[in-house]
């Protein structure tokens, strides 16, 4: 997810995530929250109190508590948040190891490090205790709770498999990958279709020689591979496991990694991308070459043509881009391991857990999760009878997404809700995200497999992690398909010689032993 851009990808690398679940305990996979008019009554009656939130996201686009959501919440809850975006990826562990933590704390990255009862609440605990009736369905509870039997937390932007499916409207959200191509330069090049990953390749190779002024293809720092990993049905892109036969392994070792490797060497040798794609220093740069009429694709997420078409009109540009299709190949698929975003924890330093459990209570409400995601009823949407929004605004742009804080203070929400706003007819990523929803299974078992913080088996994922993560670039830029082969194989081998196995013994054994929680 971009930081100018609204609630994303996170993904990224991630992600929104679905995940396959539990039937839920309450009749419904959503959670119940106060009922509106209790919540208002309490905050008329006990005034505005004031809580700390750190964001563990430096690119999080709203960082101050102003705009009509924000003011929306605090007149139903009676909290005002003063809210701090981090920097960089090492403050919120900083403040961890000096004790110095706000009142609330939202992450992702640090979710098992800020479950810990010397940290933080634990939900379970404050429910109890202030807010009886905030019903949490089994599902969400079980894939939250820690081996100390408690839940920290509940990680936004899930569903499960049945909710998904129980709403035809919920597409997902905008972290899924796609790439948009300019409709003018393929009208110049005689509209050659491209239904297939060979068509893609062969107008990426008429665009280098007709149009040399171009770049054929230009990606996003953090989304270069997703979509090429779709196409050849890779089950786990990177950092993440795949499983076959009841059996787990690294992704790197998937039968389709060779082949996948093999394409993106052949896009580098034959010009189609550019070396230094693979070092930019930000995730605008692609932006700049897309809007500016540098490139003839642009490789991003589902919503790239209008977020790219938005910019374009904004800045009188004089051309468009369009979607390829989620699937070029019978192969392709995407398989959903997720269990959720990032979550929000009431640290032991708060000095009002009970506001803040009903701040939560409030934001998993019903009428909470569709506030914070698609704006102010009345104002920002209307609710259509068919079953989703419809949206007064173009989600599409940026700059009024951001202002409004539109899918920004999710501090708790759901899959289905980010989804529904995924629907908006005629939008191109409308249908990009109904061609994704048609080609995803769900292997939320796989999520379950994560190693604590200060592990042994966190130690040696990050160490396998970063060598590869060094060692594919040499892949991408190799000088022949042989060297390209050659080196993967040599990063395969690398891997195991650093404890690659040890590391897969370990996770089969965390799958064999969580993955009930599904049944």
């Amino acid at each position: 997810m971009k930081k100018t851009k609204s609630y994303k990808t996170l993904a990224a690398t991630m992600a929104v995530t679905l995940a396959l679940g539990l039937l839920s305990a309450c009749g419904g996979g959503n959670s119940e929250g106060a009922k509106p008019e209790e919540a208002a009554a309490t905050a008329s009656a006990g005034g505005v109190k004031e809580l700390s939130l750190f964001i563990d996201f430096p690119w999080w686009a709203t960082k101050e508590w102003t705009g009509p959501i924000a003011e929306k919440i605090t007149e139903k809850t009676g909290v005002k948040l003063n809210v701090t975006v981090a920097t960089d990826d090492k403050q919120l562990p900083l403040m961890i190891a000096s004790g110095d933590l706000p009142d609330l704390v939202f992450t992702s990255s640090n979710v098992s490090r800020m479950s810990d009862a010397k940290l933080s609440y634990s939900w379970n605990e404050l429910i109890k205790q202030y807010a009886p009736d905030f019903k949490l369905d089994a599902t969400r509870t079980a894939i939250n709770t820690m081996d100390d039997g408690n839940f920290y937390t509940v990680r936004n932007a899930f569903a499960t498999q049945e909710e998904m499916a129980g709403n035809k409207y919920a597409l997902g959200g905008d972290g899924n990958p796609g790439i948009a191509v300019r409709e003018d330069i393929l009208k110049e090049l005689g509209n050659p279709p491209i239904q297939s990953l060979d068509d893609f390749v062969k107008v990426l190779g008429m665009v280098k020689q007709k149009k040399p002024d171009l770049v054929p293809l230009i990606m996003d720092k953090n989304w270069i591979e997703q979509y090429f990993l779709q196409q050849f049905g890779a089950e786990a892109l990177f950092d993440n496991w795949y499983e076959q036969n009841g059996k787990v392994d690294y992704y790197i070792r998937q039968p389709q990694m060779l082949e996948f490797f093999k394409f993106m060497n052949s896009l580098y040798r034959n010009g189609y991308l550019l070396a230094e794609n693979f070092a930019f220093a930000n995730d605008q740069i692609d932006e700049q070459y897309a809007t500016s009429g540098k490139a003839f694709a642009h490789g991003h997420t589902v919503g790239t043509a209008d977020t790219d078409n938005s910019a374009i009109q904004n800045n009188k540009g004089a051309f468009t881009f369009k979607m390829l299709p989620s699937a070029l190949t019978k192969e392709a698929k995407k398989v959903s391991t997720g269990l959720g975003f990032a979550g929000t924890f009431v640290t032991k330093k708060n000095k009002d857990p009970e506001a803040s459990i009903k701040l939560l209570q409030y934001l998993a409400s019903d009428e909470g999760r569709k506030l914070t995601m698609f704006g102010v009823e009345g104002e920002h949407w209307t609710w259509n009878e068919e079953g989703h929004p419809d949206l007064k605004y173009d989600s599409s742009d940026a700059d009024f997404m951001n202002a409004n804080g539109i899918g920004w203070w999710v501090l708790y929400n759901d899959g289905i809700m980010e989804g529904l706003r995924g629907f908006v007819p005629g939008k191109q990523k409308t249908q990009a995200l109904m061609e994704t929803k048609a080609i995803t299974t769900y292997k939320p078992q796989l999520g379950l497999i994560q190693t604590q913080p200060d592990s042994a088996e966190k130690t040696l994922k990050t160490k396998i992690d970063e060598m590869i993560k060094n060692e594919k670039v040499k892949i991408y830029l190799a000088k022949s398909e042989a060297e390209a082969v050659a080196n993967y194989e040599n990063l395969v081998k690398t891997a195991e010689g650093l404890g690659l196995q040890q590391l897969v013994d370990w996770a089969n054994d965390t799958y064999q032993k969580k993955k009930d929680l599904f049944k």
